[in-house]
């Protein structure tokens, strides 16, 4: 399994657009072979930070999730709303076990 999280932060004008963004992508990627979780979170306390949180059966599965119509559509209103930083990071994860 492979884990991708990370943060995104947001210019304070365009939380609004990254939001209703964030909806449609996270609505048609879990329709995605190999994708087991797609999500997005706002940080509390923090109006303009986002938690990237993914599970993908591959990177195989994750590279094909990039070239998705709806990732350019995402990546098109990123640049317009104003990212001010992003930190992303994906690694190999095994099976989940309950603690």
């Amino acid at each position: 399994m492979l884990t991708v999280t990370g943060i995104v932060e947001i210019a304070p004008d365009g939380v609004e657009a990254a939001k209703a963004a964030v909806q449609k992508m996270v609505t048609e990627t879990l329709k995605e072979d190999g994708c087991r979780l797609y999500e997005f979170s706002q940080v509390i306390g923090s109006e303009t930070r986002f938690r990237v949180y993914e599970e993908w059966d591959s990177l195989t599965a994750l590279q094909a999730h990039f070239e998705t119509p709806h990732m350019a559509e995402f990546r098109a209103t990123l640049g317009s709303v104003g990212v001010i930083s992003r930190d992303i990071s994906h690694f190999e994860a095994g099976e989940k076990t309950p603690i």
